[in-house]
């Protein structure tokens, strides 16, 4: 099936995700990876004062949401403003391998990272094998 495409709409999208809209700001830029037992996230956070950063889980929905306010609220002529502000969101589906009763965060440089480790239940393990095959003496 053929599909036409707009490319100003996609374009538009594009700068919507990228730079926000004054309604619903840039959504936050997250790597996310594991290194052994624990889970990272990292979530790019620039010029965000820490106390307006909350984290909350539920049903394993992580959801992060932070406020940036405008730098000069009473600035009488403002000339350039292109720094988004307002409130940022962003929701993360936790696995079932993942125990979040046990996230640790962390706010440096504009960075918050997340460490959330992996359930003892879900870590490899060896299992023992045993062996039934014995030899049994056969009587005539």
């Amino acid at each position: 099936m053929l599909m036409r495409t707009d490319p100003f709409r996609e374009l538009d999208r594009f700068t919507q995700q990228v730079f926000g809209t004054a309604a619903r700001p840039a959504a936050m830029p997250m790597d996310a990876y594991r290194h052994g037992d624990d889970f990272y996230i990292h979530l790019d956070l620039p010029g965000i004062n820490p106390d307006s950063i909350s984290l909350t889980v539920e049903q394993n929905v992580l959801t992060v949401r932070a406020e940036r306010a405008p730098a000069q609220p009473d600035v009488a002529e403002l000339l350039i403003a292109e720094r988004p502000y307002g409130t940022y969101t962003r929701q993360v589906f936790l696995g079932e391998t993942l125990d979040a009763e046990k996230i640790a965060a962390d706010y440096a440089a504009g960075v918050l990272t997340l460490t959330i480790p992996v359930r003892e239940a879900a870590k490899p393990r060896s299992i023992q094998i045993t062996s039934s095959d014995t030899k049994q003496a056969v009587t005539a």
